[in-house]
């Protein structure tokens, strides 16, 4: 493009996403297609030659659109938020313009030191101590896998030169989370080459946060038979529920047996900004490592991971691999390589869309949307509660709800109760105003909204609700 096509071409689409960020709700929320319909709508082969943008963008409207599931509307209650905000596309517009790669402190030191600061905000924002030093990876899947690498590096003598295979002078190795813990836990134990079965889920209590008499009931008995503990994970708004492991119990006991402890703060660690929100957080500055998704609810665009580190010297242990052709005179300097603090060599310039957005929004206004989604998820968890035909299946400490349709009057046997449930869930989710997904919780089938969604507000939400009554009465009156 030359510099003219490129100022039209990128006002016009200035303009669609302006249009776009303040009007998604116009489109369906879920996409009324079907598997291959994208596919079938576009060529198979890439076009010898070239095309005018408007061409492509013409196909963009025609094919893509339509098949997008709509993250940005803000009836949007599935999984957890996801949502985006105009300051955090204007920075992701610039780092695609500015192409930084923040390898080596020489390759950007705009993004290697904006990186710094920026957490280091987030990080007093949060209320944790200066030791924990920062870096941004992509999602917590990732900073969490980092995490037990690092647990893994502290634990396992040699690890970095021998491995983990053949190895005659190590016992059986053990990593601990609860049963509601995110699958993220599983897979990092399955890369880094422990075996699922070195993976020991602990039981949790009716409020589905871990048991600490059954974590120390647990160590206790694998120390007894020879097993080395190396890292427990403990979660602070587990993925089913937003249940809240109780971190102070399990840092006292990883302490004293000089555990490795991970913190999964994903979600709800951006709560840790509110004042009546800390006391879920009690025993976290204890933690060795922590994770929190400011892509999630802190309406940063998707990706952008916040791992903080106590021992951050122990993940560059783990990974830091210098080649010649890497290595420069700054690092005799004191100066942070990105590059050594994970797996990846190249990193992207994350950083400016966090410093942008907590500078454009400003704590007091973050502080204040997130209380709003608090607020709205505790008036809709007090309307179930009311409700003769609905029932709550788990506390609600922040802005998730995890219910389920029962009707008055109607003998249902288990199968027949889950299967209303699914069928409430879809017609609901038919509707296009609102998505809601599912879990199961001690065997039942549970329907689960989270609201975090920068433009939702109690229209939305009443919304949802009333869609969940009318479809659980229809389907009720029709047994």
């Amino acid at each position: 493009m030359d510099p003219s096509e490129f100022r039209r071409s990128g006002h016009a689409l200035v303009e669609w996403i302006a249009d776009y960020l303040s009007g998604s709700e116009e489109y369906p929320v879920l996409p009324r297609v079907a598997p291959g319909d994208v596919r079938a709508a576009l060529p198979e082969r890439a076009p010898e030659a070239g095309e005018p943008f408007e061409a492509i963008f013409d196909d963009f409207e025609r094919v893509l659109v339509p098949a997008l599931t709509h993250w940005n509307h803000p009836g949007f209650f599935a999984y957890f938020p996801a949502t985006t905000s105009a300051s955090g596309v204007l920075a992701e517009f610039l780092s695609a313009a500015l192409n930084q790669n923040a390898m080596l402190w020489r390759t950007s030191p705009a993004a290697t030191e904006l990186e710094e600061v920026s957490l280091g905000w987030l990080r007093a924002l949060l209320g944790l101590p200066d030791d924990f030093e920062g870096v941004i990876y992509d999602t917590a899947s990732i900073s969490s896998l980092h995490a037990l690498a690092a647990a893994r590096q502290a634990a396992v003598p040699h690890v970095r030169e021998q491995g983990l295979a053949a190895r005659s002078d190590l016992r059986p190795m053990r990593i601990y989370c609860s049963e509601q813990a995110h699958s993220s836990i599983d897979k990092a134990v399955l890369t880094l080459g422990f075996g699922h079965a070195s993976l020991r889920k602990i039981p949790v209590d009716a409020s589905f946060n871990m048991r600490a008499d059954a974590l120390r009931n647990a160590l206790d008995e694998d120390t007894r038979n020879g097993v080395t503990p190396v890292a427990v994970v403990a979660t602070v708004g587990t993925t089913s529920t937003t249940g809240i492991d109780p971190v102070a119990a399990i840092a006292d006991l990883c302490v004293d047996r000089g555990i490795w402890l991970h913190v999964d703060a994903a979600y709800a660690g951006v709560t840790a900004m509110l004042p009546e929100c800390r006391q879920y957080f009690s025993g976290w500055e204890r933690a060795d490592s922590i994770v929190v998704n400011p892509h999630k609810w802190l309406f940063t665009p998707f990706d952008l991971s916040a791992f903080y580190c106590r021992r951050m010297n122990v993940v560059r242990e783990a990974f830091s691999v210098v080649p010649d052709y890497l290595k420069t005179a700054e690092g005799n300097a004191g100066v942070r390589n990105l590059m050594d603090t994970g797996i990846q060599l190249g990193r992207r310039f994350r950083a400016l869309k966090l410093w942008m957005i907590l500078r454009h929004f400003g704590a007091e206004r973050l502080r204040d949307i997130l209380r709003e989604h608090i607020r709205l998820a505790q008036q809709f968890a007090a309307d179930v509660d009311d409700h003769p035909d609905f029932e709550r299946l788990a506390p609600a400490p922040f802005a998730t709800v995890c219910f389920r349709a029962n009707p008055r009057g109607i003998a249902l046997t288990a199968p027949e109760l889950e299967r209303l449930n699914e069928r409430v869930l879809d017609r609901v989710n038919a509707s296009g105003e609102v998505f809601l997904s599912h879990t199961r919780l001690n065997g039942a089938f549970a329907i689960r909204i989270s609201i975090g969604h920068l433009r939702t507000s109690g229209v939305h939400t009443a919304r949802a609700w009333q869609l969940l009554v009318e479809h659980t009465a229809a389907l009720a009156a029709a047994r």
